[in-house]
């Protein structure tokens, strides 16, 4: 067999998308569906948060057990996953934060300690965290569990910075948004002109985004009193996903390569 046949063959086998700009512009706007989708199911349903979480828990695992069956990259069944996973942050995130009551500090840490936990307990499994070493089942449920915590880690960081209760510094959505945004500038611009980790690089810029989506969902339908637009959440998220899957539908969704990454 020679290396072309055999790196198509690997391929085939690698269910996540490659890391491209693509990809980040569809990240940024699944986090902020999960933003406007769990503050539907939570706030304007009036489910709560435990409630909602419990939700959203069997539709990521349903979803997460799809994704691990299917023999191939299959960009719809991915981004729903994606979605899943935010969702379930947000209301885990908020959760922690306001229902258990450790505040916006107290949740982020907590969260912080699980991410951290999960990829530990990955790389001394697999002896590496890199998305295109995810060729096995095993090595697949590290990534979505440690996805789902960046997430919630992500929800987690968005709320501390905007938010001015709980303990948190009280910057305002747009501020924060800013600020999330200018950080991801900052890995860009490490990822480009030096020559650090990857792999560091994707998990950081992963969990920024969340802040950054969950920032903008947060301005999109919170009251005006708070700092936000007051948009209908419902009406918010049916306009997010449209143009979430125009994007999939428009951009090139490919899986990435196979290996153990750097």
């Amino acid at each position: 067999m020679n290396n072309t046949t055999q790196k198509v063959i690997e391929q085939t086998v690698t269910k996540v998308p490659a890391v491209t700009l693509g990809f980040w512009v569809v990240k940024v706007a699944a986090t902020t569906l999960g933003e406007t989708g769990g503050d539907w199911v939570t706030m304007s349903l009036k489910l709560g948060y435990l409630v909602g979480a419990a939700i959203f828990a069997a539709i990521f695992i349903t979803l997460v057990y799809g994704q691990i069956k299917a023999v191939c990259f299959h960009p719809f069944l991915y981004w729903p996953t994606i979605v899943a996973t935010t969702t379930l942050g947000t209301t885990m995130a908020d959760f922690f934060d306001r229902s258990v009551g450790v505040g916006y500090p107290g949740g982020a840490s907590i969260i912080s300690a699980l991410l951290l936990t999960s990829l530990f307990l990955w790389y001394r499994v697999e002896g590496t965290v890199s998305i295109r070493s995810i060729t096995t089942r095993r090595a697949e449920w590290f990534y979505w569990c440690t996805i789902l915590f960046s997430q919630t880690l992500g929800t987690a960081l968005g709320d501390w910075i905007a938010g001015s209760d709980r303990g948190g510094l009280g910057l305002g959505y747009e501020y924060s948004a800013l600020i999330f945004g200018a950080a991801l500038l900052v890995v860009a611009g490490i990822y480009f002109w030096t020559s650090i980790s990857r792999t560091i690089l994707f998990w950081v810029a992963f969990v920024l985004t969340r802040p950054l989506g969950a920032t903008v969902g947060d301005f999109l339908d919170k009251p005006i009193s708070q700092g936000g637009l007051h948009l209908n959440r419902l009406y918010a998220s049916l306009v997010l996903l449209a143009f979430m899957a125009t994007c999939i539908l428009l951009i090139p969704q490919r899986p990435a390569n196979t290996g153990r990454g750097d």
